[in-house]
């Protein structure tokens, strides 16, 4: 059985609804304070096995980088004990996950992607005005301890329509963990092994993956992939608008690449129009598969959301080793319905990815699945919508007579900065405090 009171919450449970959510970046400049500070954290994060806050009003999780694990005097031995992709960090994997371009490092936001980010510290509430009061609670805090400073901070919110900027009804889709007790939200889908999001678990493949040392640190904790992605929301649109016969084509267009309508109705329950009932119902706008639609007829085997998670489609591999669990929350404000022009307000989402193998989940899903297209027999045809174009990518889709193409597909998601994580268990936080190297 899983250990949910030593597993932090936002590991295992979906966010409520409605909150607003903050991201702060801590460097640390004095390890003692650093210490101090993993043992304050280890009695106010949230558990998964307790889902009420020990803080009024507001749930916290922390995670750490490697430059952290250093910062606060992990021993050698345990630091080369985690994964080399976590030890390496996310800028230098830049190539592997197709940060390139615009979305290169060089390019990223300061200080997302340096050694200065330490810690990664997430806040939810429901109401940015009780978020408000407990983050001036805590930065008080930070202030008495001194050696900590924040660095960075983005705000983020879940908006009352549950959309993403691109105006999709997100966070539909999540698996359900053995031993977790959260259902998962596709009733074709058996709960997966808690060893591919939990480490110290069996996970698919039967083993036990390697676990940082000691036990009380890696076990209980997991790999988090932090990324901060600027999403071109007119661009997306004027592209519809040129690629479009009529406004209603527009809406065709947007959820033949997605794979849903925008209402979150997906097109494999309702190929030909919209549901926006369907699209609301939790009960329901999850419940399908692709065995009946091999070619493609009803949701593109290039869509979004079917290269994201093939499901039950025959692919190349096994899908259940690459299964994620996703969180995304927008940040900035939403672009006005109608507007073509782009506002320059940075508008997107901050992404995380939790599991227990960046290499084979998070590092595989960015590069074979969304940047690449053999897996489906596609060759080099990249996600419509999240894939890294450059003006010339393709989306190809079966249509009577014909199949309808499209082409010069831009970059409609650019990476701002990302960092990799470990997100430690409750115990292994107190491990961190009482070190004495």
């Amino acid at each position: 059985m899983l250990e949910l009171d030593d597993i932090q919450s936002g590991v295992l449970r979906p966010r409520p609804s409605p909150y607003v959510a903050t991201y702060i970046l801590l460097r640390i400049d004095e390890r003692s304070a650093g210490r101090e500070l993993m043992r304050r954290l280890g009695a106010a994060v949230t558990t998964a096995g307790s889902p009420s806050s020990p803080l009024p009003d507001c749930g916290l999780g922390v995670a750490l980088t490697v430059h952290g694990l250093e910062a606060l005097g992990v021993p050698r031995d345990s630091l080369d004990s985690f994964a080399w992709e976590f030890r390496q960090g996310m800028a230098a994997r830049a190539k592997a996950l197709y940060d390139d371009g615009e979305s290169s490092p060089e390019h990223w936001e300061p200080p997302l992607g340096t050694s200065d980010v330490h810690v990664v510290l997430t806040a939810l509430s429901p109401d940015q005005a009780r978020l408000e009061a407990a983050l001036d609670r805590a930065y008080t805090a930070l202030r008495e301890l001194g050696g900590i400073q924040a660095i960075w901070r983005q705000d983020c919110h879940a908006p009352s329509t549950g959309k993403e900027p691109f105006g999709f009804r997100d966070g539909i889709s999540h698996p359900a963990v053995e031993g977790s007790g959260i259902p998962g939200s596709n009733p074709h889908e058996a709960p997966l092994k808690s060893g591919e999001f939990v480490l110290g678990y069996p996970d698919e493949t039967g083993g036990v993956s390697p676990m940082p040392r000691p036990d009380v640190l890696g076990r209980n904790g997991t790999y988090v992939a932090f990324r901060k992605l600027h999403q071109r929301v007119a661009a997306f649109r004027q592209y519809l608008k040129n690629a479009a016969n009529s406004p209603e084509d527009e809406e065709v267009l947007a959820a033949k690449m997605m794979g849903r309508w925008r209402s979150g109705a997906p097109l494999a329950l309702c190929p030909f129009h919209n549901a926006p009932g369907l699209g609301a119902d939790a009960s329901r706008n999850n419940d399908f598969h692709y065995s009946d639609d091999p070619t493609g007829y009803k949701t593109p085997r290039g869509s979004h959301i079917r290269r994201t998670n093939p499901r039950d489609a025959p692919v190349a591999g096994v899908v259940r080793l690459h299964r994620m669990i996703r969180r995304g929350t927008a940040y900035g404000p939403e672009l006005p319905d109608g507007v073509l022009d782009d506002d320059g307000v940075d508008r997107g989402l901050m992404f995380a990815f939790i599991g227990a193998h960046l290499g084979r989940q998070f590092e595989f899903v960015q590069a074979e699945w969304v940047n690449g297209g053999e897996f489906l027999g596609l060759g080099d045809a990249k996600d419509p919508i999240a894939g890294s174009h450059d003006e010339a990518g393709v989306f190809s889709f079966p249509k009577r007579p014909i199949p309808r193409r499209l082409q010069g597909l831009a970059r409609f998601v650019v990476t701002r900065g990302g960092e990799y994580c470990f997100m430690p268990g409750l115990r292994a936080l107190r491990w961190l405090a009482e070190l004495r190297t």
